[in-house]
């Protein structure tokens, strides 16, 4: 992953959802995800875009997986996907924010717009 993050906010809920977002926007680092990562940081998330399904195919960790349309609607959330998991072909879906197990609990619904802004 890069040196330079995002913040993921909840607009409709005025929280923060991810504090340092790390943005795959290669196809390598798509590929890649998370895959030999132990685990994400509290307030840590990656942003894959464009993105309407996710495997979990050796992954060491269980993720909460937040899928947004083109204009940052949350449009699907799966909570707590274990490992060797995938995900249906999530209609609509233009990228995942991949999070934490139980890091969206209370934070995403769907229907919630979200803002992907630089930190400053």
């Amino acid at each position: 992953m890069r040196d330079s993050y995002f913040v993921a906010f909840n607009k409709t809920r005025e929280i923060p959802l991810a504090l340092r977002v790390a943005n795959a926007d290669t196809w390598a680092l798509r590929m890649k995800g998370l895959l030999g990562r132990a685990g994400l940081e509290e307030g840590e998330a990656l942003w894959i875009a464009p993105c309407a399904q996710i495997h979990m195919f050796f992954m060491k960790f269980s993720i909460d997986a937040v899928f947004l349309d083109k204009n940052n609607r949350v449009v699907r959330i799966f909570e707590n996907l274990k490992p060797w998991r995938i995900t249906p072909w999530v209609w609509g879906a233009n990228g995942v924010l991949e999070m934490a197990a139980g890091a969206s609990l209370g934070k995403a619904a769907i229907g919630d717009q979200i803002e992907l802004k630089s930190r400053s």
